[in-house]
């Protein structure tokens, strides 16, 4: 049985991002009631993370922009309409960064196989210099420039939250290294994550964006994570991968026009472990980012951990449709310069 690891801790539930806001303590608990009820949690081992100490925040952030975010500690700070700090989210978001940390050190010293960092606040739309869209730093992207600080090569993230991860994608796009690839919903929020968007100067290609009409569910993501996702992934051969897990793509959630149900999150998830045999050796980090609805957190959390202790999944033929035709052929298109295997 694959080695899990669950990081949480109660100061997570103390950042405070504004009353009636949707990035709110319940979705952890969500996440805890899910894994207790499917009766999952005493087969994890639960940790409670460190913090990311400012050489490691520097990798992705610039040295001001670590220093704002500290001068918020004990203070409520709004740093745009939909992004705020409170008192404790300094230190909240210093273990959400350490949490992942923590994980890729275990991780790649085998004390772990895989790990689940249910953290906030969320990450993946903070850039270098700037705190966004519910986000003070970028855990994931903290994560993986530690990986590269350890010696790998290649680091893959795959991140299917319904929005664009702006700021992972602007912090790696030049960078070979990291091969980025998102799912979204486009055009939404935070407008970034077209066709268009491929990386720049040598990291041309390593950016990899897979913008999805509203309305798409299990079948799409499906076809989109075989058809593209894995073979670009395999392809690649990361040493590690990560994954910027966002259960907003789900039918109810309140922010976003997707439909997708928790056996459709595990179907994504299982897509990111196939990739993740080669080089890695099934080595693979989940961090939280977005996701409102919290009966949909708990299953969906439920759905894609079970996957991560390596319950065999009874993969069901993709069913074929129009739109999953159209999107497969565009990304062929757009890609297959950069990733030959698609051509085939």
């Amino acid at each position: 049985m694959l080695r899990v690891a669950l990081y949480d801790d109660p100061l997570f539930r103390e950042h405070d991002a504004g009353l009636g806001h949707p990035e709110r303590p319940e979705r952890l608990d969500a996440v805890r009631s899910g894994l207790r009820d499917a009766g999952l949690e005493p087969r994890l081992r639960l940790l409670s993370p460190r913090p990311a100490t400012a050489e490691e925040l520097e990798r992705v952030h610039t040295p001001e922009h670590v220093a704002r975010v500290a001068a918020t500690a004990g203070k409520t700070v709004r740093f745009d309409p939909d992004t705020r700090a409170s008192p404790h989210s300094y230190e909240a978001a210093l273990l959400a960064a350490g949490a992942v940390v923590d994980a890729v050190d275990r991780v790649l010293d085998g004390d772990l196989d895989c790990a689940f960092c249910a953290v906030r606040p969320p990450g993946h739309h903070a850039e270098a210099g700037r705190a966004m869209g519910f986000c003070l730093f970028n855990n994931v992207a903290v994560g993986a420039a530690h990986a590269l600080a350890r010696g790998l090569e290649r680091v893959l993230v795959v991140d299917p939250d319904v929005h664009h991860g702006n700021g992972t994608q602007a912090i790696f796009e030049g960078d070979p290294r990291v091969l980025y690839v998102s799912t979204h919903e486009f055009p939404f929020y935070p407008g970034t994550g077209s066709l268009a968007e491929v990386g720049k100067d040598r990291g041309r290609g390593f950016t990899v964006n897979l913008p999805l009409p509203a309305g798409c569910g299990d079948a799409e993501y499906a076809r989109v994570y075989r058809e593209i996702v894995e073979p670009i992934g395999i392809a690649f051969d990361p040493q590690l991968v990560l994954i910027s897990q966002g259960f907003d793509p789900h039918r109810d959630d309140p922010l976003a026009g997707m439909n997708v149900t928790p056996d459709g999150f595990a179907s994504v998830m299982a897509s990111c472990l196939r990739i993740a045999r080669g080089a890695a050796r099934d080595r693979a980090i989940v961090a939280l980012e977005g996701g409102y609805d919290l009966d949909g957190i708990a299953e969906s959390s439920a759905a894609i951990v079970r996957v991560l202790l390596g319950e065999a999944r009874d993969e069901k033929p993709v069913r074929g449709s129009e739109t999953a035709d159209e999107l497969v052929a565009m990304y062929r298109e757009r890609y297959a310069p950069f990733w030959p295997i698609l051509a085939r």
